[in-house]
């Protein structure tokens, strides 16, 4: 007994001198690591300046101060980068995803090239929710979406997929007030069809409303009245957007019927969702919370909010467990609803 008592005795002096190392002192995860920051877009937009911010300011926040580097993986509206989280990068926290806030649109419909349950994915947070403008050349024949609603011939619109704005937002119109847009798909990513509207490939787009407002070529544009503003999908028109209607303006206007405003509640949700970042499944918790953390540390840092604001690029949050809440939110779905989703992105 009396050399138990010993042997405690040096154990408790060895703790308290700091021979032994619990377990929380231990060299942080993430010390002499780099962390991939997969972007399911291509360089140039708002996806790739928040993916390079928060290249810049996450380490700050994380134990460890590991390097973070932005990878491109454009690709069918950022499926290939999701498959690729979820499918091939390990479950260790090294590998962070940016994705299109519409790719549950793709499970909710079925589509075969999904490899991915988007309510397994862990969300890490999102800077800001979006709300969708569509924009049209100025010298196009289009003056207002009524001219579409009469159009004989549709408007050539670009897209990067079926979960890209553009073809969510046209298709929503066609259901809803009876506009019929001619989508043409398969473009990498916004920036390439910015280029293929001002080259006249096609004459619009939908895209964020913070964007349009926020980098080039659009302040360009907008100095030469190059573009026309037609429909934006917030409750609310925008303040950059006084004269532009809602939709919900024009589902009262045209009379759309229950059904077809329950389907754009739906596929209007992903402006919720705004710029998320995620985790594959089976990341551990404790890593998840880590990265969590390290993000909404990041989106209080003074310089980042200094250079949002210098880049017009709006700060309003919502947490990794307000997205996992939403995403479940949005997969429930009764029956019909999935069913006339399913028809109309049909491709």
């Amino acid at each position: 007994m009396k050399k138990l008592v010993v042997l405690a005795s040096i154990l408790f002096s060895s703790w308290t001198l700091g021979l032994f190392t619990p377990l929380q002192a231990q060299e942080p995860f993430y010390k002499g690591k780099t962390i991939r920051l997969v972007v399911g877009s291509s360089p140039g937009g708002f996806y790739d300046r928040w993916a390079r911010m928060f290249a810049r300011y996450m380490p700050k926040y994380l134990a460890g101060n590991p390097e973070i580097l932005v990878q491109h993986m454009p690709g069918a509206g950022s499926l290939v980068a999701a498959n690729y989280v979820y499918n091939v990068a390990k479950p260790d926290g090294l590998t962070l995803g940016m994705v299109q806030y519409n790719i549950y649109m793709d499970q909710l419909v079925g589509r075969k090239e999904v490899q991915f349950d988007v309510r397994k994915f862990a969300w890490i947070g999102s800077p800001v929710s979006e709300t969708v403008l569509l924009y049209m050349r100025n010298d196009a024949p289009y003056k207002s979406i009524r001219d579409i609603v009469k159009a004989k011939e549709p408007p050539k619109c670009g897209s990067s997929g079926t979960v890209g704005s553009d073809y969510i937002l046209a298709r929503l119109l066609e259901d809803a007030i009876g506009a019929k847009f001619n989508t043409v798909l398969g473009y990498p990513g916004g920036s390439e069809i910015d280029i293929a509207v001002e080259k006249g490939e096609v004459v619009c787009r939908a895209h964020n409303i913070s964007a349009h407002f926020g980098r080039e070529p659009f302040n360009s544009w907008h100095k030469k009245d190059f573009d026309r503003h037609i429909v934006q999908t917030g409750r609310k028109r925008d303040a950059n957007l006084p004269d532009t209607p809602t939709i919900y303006q024009l589902f009262d206007e045209y009379k759309t019927p229950d059904i077809s405003r329950r389907v754009a509640q739906v596929m209007l949700a992903g402006g919720e969702f705004g710029r998320p970042m995620l985790v594959a499944p089976g990341t551990a918790p404790e890593r998840i919370k880590i990265l969590r953390d390290a993000y909404a540390r990041a989106l209080k840092d003074p310089e980042l909010l200094a250079e949002a604001e210098k880049n017009k690029m709006d700060v309003d949050p919502s947490s990794g467990d307000e997205l996992d809440d939403l995403m479940k939110k949005v997969m429930d779905q009764p029956k019909d609803v999935i069913d006339r989703v399913k028809k109309m992105l049909e491709n």
